[in-house]
């Protein structure tokens, strides 16, 4: 049940809905206010919040599997690169928990027991891996962050200077945090949320600014401490800004406007971006504006590789990243659920069921700052990062002293670019072949490879209708005696038709034993004379040596006459009788069509296949040349 009591301030009512809450910031004048049962003790005055972008406000209703939760209070943290906020939410069955919003990203999360023995904050580092509520964390970031304002009800005393160290875990879906601000630390486990899945209502009003709401706060106006040029940061979330003009870059957070970085030299490269600063588009169906511009730079074997990074702004208080090299686009996003490879690079890893190879680990360092940035970015900051890819997917691994982030980044074609921000110049095309650029060839080696399968099957299937449906049927069967005291007659077959032209085999079984016979076969077309002729020699010898039967030779003798037309045929025989020859002998003849050869099976076959082959050839070529890129580069023998 909620209870209220009156401001010892001001006299305003101030309601606890938690029976957890102890703390709160009167709304009307600001108030910190520290409830002792139905009494509130006044403590001071409440350091005013950061403006930001962030939708949520207090009263804003969610769902979250199925329960109904409101938003009864806020913490705003500082950490060395910006800010974040922490929502105190309360669930219709009186149970808290806390929605963090970071850098675009949700995490919901509640307060667990914290067992005995976690190691002390200056015992950890990012990549750890840590065992805890049964576990195996990886340690991803670690901040001495300091809390500098908060609202509503909070289930502890908060104030600007509160310090609050704290570390935080991932392990696959789930996201924990070790808050050292207490001793023991405070241990609170959840996983990252999708905005949209929350159902929030009550949402501030960001409608005036359109897809990318213009705040309506005062927004910080000034001149570039290096050439005086006019800078500008729409709202307090926003920690840094780079000149456009002059490559410096600045710290919106310091009232004097420190410079983080300074201005570019004149032997400095200068890059200008593809999408200027301010522009807005459709990518992927979601409204976004370009913000802020970096350009990286890597250095392998004494040769310097660039690439460009644009920061987009979404709904939601939500970011993407655009990364340009040699012409190659990606989109990118941070990811919540991340992979488990610890401190040391892996050969491949699995991700959500498919299998990335490692491609590359180098050190990137940023060389020109332009635009808005949520955290502070100067030139110089480097970085380590670790990419696998499974085109069109690359994991990026960015990992700093401090933090460790992956983004999941898919190729794009310049004209998607082009189109989702209407540029009126066309884009550069791609130069050579980018990490994750997809294969051109692996789509059509598919469909030729599949295509290659289905004219085999049907070939196949054809052929052996022609085999056993037309081929190999017997035309006439007759059996001739040929007598050596008749030389000169020649025995003929009885008439056969052939009715499809093509092959015609003829085969004899001689009763020979111990002798041979030659025969000369003339085909014979009754209508038109035409003949086609063969001379064969059958030879069988057997007997016994030693105990042991042997045999040479064969009584069956087979003969194919080809190209013969359809018609009517006779086969006329004139044998040569060897001189052992005393009597008559007799062969069995057999006339019958020609099954189809499996030659032609087999050239169709092999013409078919160049396709194939060709398109295998050519997508490993263009793997070749991928990988020519990476750690990985195939070496001489594997190009050949």
């Amino acid at each position: 049940m909620a209870k209220t009591a009156a401001c010892p301030s001001c006299g305003a009512p101030v309601t606890f809905q938690s029976a957890a809450s102890i703390f709160a910031v009167c709304e009307f004048c600001q108030s910190t206010l520290v409830r002792h049962d139905q009494q509130l003790e006044d403590i001071g005055k409440m350091a005013a919040l950061v403006e930001d972008r962030s939708p949520l406000q207090l009263g804003a209703e969610g769902r979250w599997q199925g329960l109904h939760f409101a938003v009864i209070g806020r913490i705003q943290l500082k950490y060395s690169q910006g800010l974040w906020n922490e929502w105190h939410i309360m669930f219709d069955d009186m149970r808290t928990g806390w929605l963090s919003e970071a850098g675009g990203e949700y995490v919901l999360t509640f307060l667990k027991f914290a067992p005995e023995g976690i190691p002390t904050f200056g015992e950890l580092s990012v990549g750890d891996s840590l065992t805890l509520a049964g576990r195996s964390w990886e340690i991803t970031n670690f901040e001495n962050a300091e809390c500098i304002a908060g609202q509503g009800e909070l289930p502890f005393k908060v104030g600007p200077g509160y310090a609050a160290p704290v570390v935080d875990m991932r392990e696959g879906d789930n996201f924990a945090t070790l808050d050292y601000s207490e001793t023991p630390p405070l241990f609170f486990v959840g996983s990252p949320v999708k905005f949209p899945s929350l159902k929030m209502t009550n949402l501030r009003d960001l409608s005036a600014g359109g897809a990318i709401p213009d705040i309506n706060v005062q927004a910080q106006v000034f001149r570039c401490p290096c050439c005086g040029s006019p800078l500008s940061a729409r709202s307090a979330e926003i920690k840094s800004v780079g000149c456009v003009a002059c490559g410096a870059v600045v710290d919106t957070a310091d009232k004097n406007y420190q410079i983080l970085s300074k201005a570019l030299g004149q032997n400095d490269d200068r890059y200008m971006p593809r999408l200027e600063l301010g522009r807005k588009g459709m990518l992927e169906g979601a409204p976004v504006e370009v913000i802020g511009f970096l350009v990286k730079r890597t250095v392998a074997d004494g040769i310097a590789y660039d690439w460009r990074e644009y920061l987009l702004a979404g709904e939601n208080a939500t970011y993407r990243w655009l990364i340009e090299s040699d012409g190659h686009w990606n989109i990118g996003d941070v990811l919540s659920k991340t992979p488990r490879i610890g401190k040391k690079a892996l050969p491949e890893l699995k991700f959500d069921g498919q299998t990335y190879k490692h491609f590359a680990s180098y050190r990137g360092e940023v060389i020109q700052v332009a635009g808005e940035f949520t955290w502070r970015v100067a030139r110089g900051d480097q970085a380590v990062l670790t990419d696998y890819v499974a085109p069109p997917v690359l994991l990026s691994r960015e990992t700093t002293p401090n933090e460790s982030s992956w983004t999941m980044c898919r190729y794009v074609e310049p004209a998607v670019i082009a189109e989702a921000f209407k540029l009126q110049t066309e884009l550069p095309d791609p130069d050579g072949i980018f990490a994750n650029q997809p294969n051109p060839w692996e789509d059509k080696h598919k469909r030729l490879c599949s295509l290659f399968w289905k004219f085999f099957l049907a070939g196949l299937v054809l052929h052996l209708i022609f085999v056993f449906g037309f081929g190999g049927k017997t035309l006439m069967r007759q059996d001739l005696v040929f007598n050596p005291l008749l030389p000169d007659e020649t025995p003929q077959t009885m008439t056969f038709e052939v009715k499809r032209a093509g092959k015609v085999i003829v085969k004899n079984d001689v009763a020979l034993s111990d002798n041979w016979i030659g025969l000369n076969l003339t085909l014979v077309n009754k209508q038109t004379g035409q003949a086609f002729s063969a001379a064969r020699e059958v030879a069988y010898y057997h007997g016994v040596d030693d105990g042991e039967s042997w045999s040479e030779g064969s009584r069956e003798d087979e003969v194919a006459f080809t190209g013969v037309p359809a018609g009517q045929y006779y086969l006329a025989v004139d044998p040569d009788f060897s001189p052992e020859t005393k009597s008559s002998l007799r062969t069995s003849v057999q006339v019958s069509g020609g099954s189809p050869g499996w030659s032609n099976w087999l050239l169709l076959l092999l013409y078919t296949a160049i396709f194939p082959i060709f398109s295998r050839l050519r997508r490993a070529a263009f793997e070749t040349r991928r990988w020519a890129e990476s750690d990985h580069a195939p070496n001489d023998d594997e190009d050949d």
